[in-house]
């Protein structure tokens, strides 16, 4: 519990440090006044103020906020510093800055990875690499380094070999047999079925081997994952929308979990595991919806086309609409994390 305590408030703290810090520095670039720059919501833990800025750590940290001045044209005080005594142009900059952060986090993270850690690939060969605490394979006494021989009797060659023995298992004992050193030792693993996943779960990696790149081939490689990782997450979200389906949806509880989890199989994996939610991060808050990021930049397009600002009345109507539409996706999304949590999906 600690663990994933931990682990989630270190993801969740980096990614929306790293976005509301890409919307501070642009409006301070671009001549904004920004009253406040705070991570997290709710009562003030820590606050102090620096020139015109208050900086503040909050006690929820589910999200953040800058609070530039003259967001409301109504109530812009700040004069020419103000956010809508901006031109067009500048206002854009600094909307889409904070997905354009959560872009580059993952290209950072994944330089960083392959350059101090380096790159793995998996082993081919049946040898177990991290064991997932109270799992089967560490409840059953395997070990990382453990080669695996055999499987209710099957010679296992390959990891292939043995993943393909326990997927399909509903949950009956498996006796395994696998080389540690100079010994040969036999246990009995008993799998546990994932219905959501429709596989056995195990708690066990492969093992990897690992080479390191330099810092050219370094920053490629991060760029081509993150890359990668964008087109896949593109494609799934294609097909979430063909199919109307939200089962994938998972909320802060769901996103917690997983952080815990990730975190048990070390550092490097929690640092993938926050690339890959910093890109999520990034590409739904691009979404054309009032309340995000994107609905205030189609905003801002519709201004620029019409050369004035939408009216207030239908400012106000977009606003509703887009946070009764985030409203129904969190819903959504803290149902599916209840489901998880109470069948152990």
């Amino acid at each position: 519990m600690v663990l994933t305590i931990a682990a989630a408030i270190f993801v969740f703290g980096l990614l929306v440090l790293v976005h509301e810090l890409g919307h501070f520095a642009t409006a301070k670039f671009t001549g904004m006044r920004v009253d406040e720059f705070a991570i997290g919501f709710g009562p003030k833990l820590i606050s102090f103020t620096h020139g015109e800025t208050v900086y503040s750590l909050r006690a929820v940290p589910l999200g953040g906020f800058n609070d530039i001045a003259g967001m409301d044209p109504a109530d812009n005080e700040a004069g020419e510093r103000g956010y809508c005594s901006k031109p067009v142009g500048s206002r854009m900059i600094v909307i889409l800055a904070g997905s354009v952060m959560n872009f580059i986090l993952p290209i950072v993270l994944f330089f960083g990875i392959f350059f101090f850690a380096g790159v793995s690939t998996p082993n081919p060969e049946p040898v177990l690499g991290t064991i997932l605490a109270d799992k089967p394979a560490a409840e059953a006494g395997l070990r990382e380094g453990d080669r695996v021989i055999s499987l209710d009797g099957k010679a296992i060659g390959s990891w292939t070999a043995f993943v393909d023995g326990v997927k399909d298992n509903t949950g009956a004992p498996v006796t395994v047999v696998v080389e540690r050193g100079n010994q040969t030792l036999t246990m009995v693993m008993t799998p546990a079925y994932d219905n959501n996943a429709k596989k056995a779960i195990v708690g066990v990696m492969s093992s990897v081997q690992t080479r390191h790149p330099g810092i050219v081939e370094s920053a490629q490689l991060a760029v081509q994952k993150t890359v990668g990782i964008i087109v896949m997450m593109l494609s799934a979200l294609y097909k979430i929308l063909l199919e109307l389906s939200g089962a994938e949806l998972a909320g802060p509880l769901g996103v917690a979990q997983m952080a815990g989890e990730v975190a048990q199989m070390g550092f490097v994996p929690l640092l993938n595991f926050a690339a890959f939610l910093s890109l999520n991060l990034g590409i739904v808050n691009l979404f054309p919806i009032p309340a995000l990021d994107g609905g205030h930049f189609a905003g801002l397009c519709v201004e620029a086309v019409r050369g004035k600002p939408m009216g207030p009345k239908a400012m106000e109507y977009m606003q509703k609409v887009g946070i009764a539409l985030l409203l129904l996706l969190m819903v959504l999304a803290t149902k599916n994390d209840i489901v998880r949590l109470f069948t152990g999906g």
